[in-house]
């Protein structure tokens, strides 16, 4: 398999970055719902908090580096081609999720900034971006979660188009993103 993208498939960066945040993804969403499973102030509570904190720092760092691949490599093309509404709807729920990808992790770095609280990064402590401001922690926490909520409908969305081009249009849009043999 190629590392790079070719005009007509994702290279194994690609791939393995895409199936990597999903799977990231998953674990930033479990911890943060598991977490209500423990009483407030316990040990299991917390640890999937700073899981929670670290896993949602890791899509950050990712998505710089899918980023830099994305502009440095063809985007393979769709056969057949789809209408071009689909294609803009595309290009609009990629941004979406970008959007989510980067906006999600700084504004948590934000909160725990505001909030005075450490910000883990696997053994690492990141530096706070703002001065500790409880009110402007508890806005942000609002539209954090807000947005995290809308997070899991855009991803939803993502995955119903790759199936619907699939099953239905019968395009290649799936395909080029699963590992060839």
């Amino acid at each position: 398999m190629l590392w790079k993208n070719s005009n007509t498939h994702y290279g194994s960066v690609s791939i393995i970055l895409h199936w990597l945040m999903a799977l990231v993804f998953i674990g930033v969403y479990a911890c943060i719902e598991l977490r209500e499973l423990y009483p407030k102030g316990s040990d299991p509570r917390e640890a999937l908090k700073v899981w929670h904190f670290m896993l949602g720092l890791s899509i950050l760092v990712l998505v710089a580096v899918r980023l830099y691949f994305k502009v440095t490599s063809p985007t393979p093309l769709i056969y057949p081609q789809p209408k071009q509404w689909q294609m803009i709807s595309a290009k609009l729920g990629h941004l979406a999720l970008y959007a989510l990808m980067i906006g999600m992790p700084v504004l948590g770095w934000f909160i725990l900034s505001a909030a005075g609280k450490p910000i883990p990064f696997f053994g690492l402590e990141l530096p706070a971006l703002v001065a500790k401001n409880k009110e402007l922690a508890s806005s942000l926490k609002e539209l954090h979660e807000t947005i995290g909520v809308l997070g899991y409908y855009l991803i939803g969305i993502h995955a119903i188009a790759a199936l619907f081009h699939h099953y239905i249009l019968k395009d290649n849009t799936l395909t080029r993103m699963l590992p060839r043999h």
